[in-house]
């Protein structure tokens, strides 16, 4: 396969480039940017001097590209998506300009002009544990975002094989300051975040519409949830801890072997034992995806922690996972990385 990344300059990008140029199956990654054509990647990311000095390329200019991923900020693969499928690429795109189904829910939550109808109807959502049959068979990807990658994989066994209050779904989410890309921002100033930990976007996150997109898909009601992010001061990792009411008694340990039937065939997502739970820096690095819960009898909800690499599980690696699975390979292939630690 030749292989392109659209927006490579950008953390997902870089991340990206880190998988493909070690993946058994690519045989060329070729580097796009909108803004910085012609600079050696060795200029803008230092740390490869001497591995990938080729000079960035105009993405309008993408010929010979078997598949292409799309690191680009909102809005860019709404336009690109067209123009590439037309020259037979597969599209793997990591923003969100095709996972909302309803253009009106694009609107709001992206304040921005949605893509085509005919696009969005045939772009599949990647989660890939819980949509590989649909993914091997299309040529359209929708990559899941950060946020909604560890919510759903750490719901999805809760919401589809017990019984829960839809309406009690909360989810409380931390992320270290790369999900915030690499773009200079007085939100992201060292000295604001160093020593701090804030909330943003309260019930206002483009995430929330996708996180209920999909439940309501399990659910096959409307869903509506309490979602709310944090930025911590570290640079990778996801916490999302949830709190769900439970309409039927269970045990934790019924929970555990659930989840762990559940993701049997599932590589990437790990189980914790009854009584521990995950942490961020256990899945630095990798595409590792761990979950670990416990049923409050008092109260009758359980608390899901699920944690991973927002830069991997919830972006890059993720997207070569399914980049995997589209080509009919192993879906390990090129992500078989121990976490790094400490």
């Amino acid at each position: 396969m030749n292989v392109g990344i659209v927006g490579s300059t950008g953390y997902g990008g870089i991340e990206l480039y880190r998988l493909l140029a070690n993946h058994p199956y690519t045989d060329k990654c070729i580097l796009y940017t909108s803004s910085q054509g012609g600079n050696l990647y060795s200029d803008v990311y230092p740390h490869l001097n001497g591995l990938m000095d080729e000079p960035l390329e105009n993405a309008d200019e993408a010929e010979g590209i078997d598949v292409m991923f799309l690191a680009a900020p909102p809005g860019v693969s709404a336009e690109l998506t067209p123009s590439l499928m037309n020259k037979g690429c597969k599209v793997i795109d990591l923003s969100g300009d095709l996972r909302l189904k309803a253009p009106g829910d694009y609107e709001k939550w992206y304040q921005r002009k949605p893509a085509a109808k005919e696009l969005i109807g045939e772009a599949v959502y990647g989660l890939t544990e819980i949509n590989r049959e649909r993914i091997a068979d299309t040529n359209i990807l929708s990559n899941p975002g950060c946020y909604p990658t560890a919510s759903l994989l750490g719901l999805a066994p809760l919401v589809l094989r017990h019984r829960i209050e839809p309406a009690s779904i909360i989810i409380d989410a931390k992320s270290g300051i790369s999900g915030a890309g690499r773009k200079a921002g007085l939100g992201t100033h060292y000295s604001e975040l160093n020593e701090n930990f804030k909330v943003y976007k309260i019930a206002e996150h483009q995430h929330t519409p996708e996180i209920e997109q999909q439940l309501g898909i399990w659910m096959k009601e409307p869903v509506r949830i309490s979602f709310t992010p944090h930025l911590v001061p570290m640079t990778r990792g996801i916490m999302a801890t949830m709190y769900v009411q439970l309409s039927e008694s269970v045990s934790t340990e019924t929970l555990l072997e659930s989840y762990q039937s559940f993701y049997e065939d599932a590589p990437f997502v790990r189980i914790r034992k009854p009584g521990t739970y995950p942490q961020t820096k256990e899945v630095a690095g990798s595409n590792f995806c761990d979950i670990g819960l416990k049923v409050d009898e008092r109260t009758g909800r359980v608390v899901i922690a699920s944690v991973i690499d927002n830069l991997m599980k919830g972006a890059a690696g993720q997207a070569v996972q399914n980049y995997n699975v589209m080509n009919g390979w192993d879906e390990r292939a090129g992500l078989k990385l121990v976490p790094m630690y400490p």
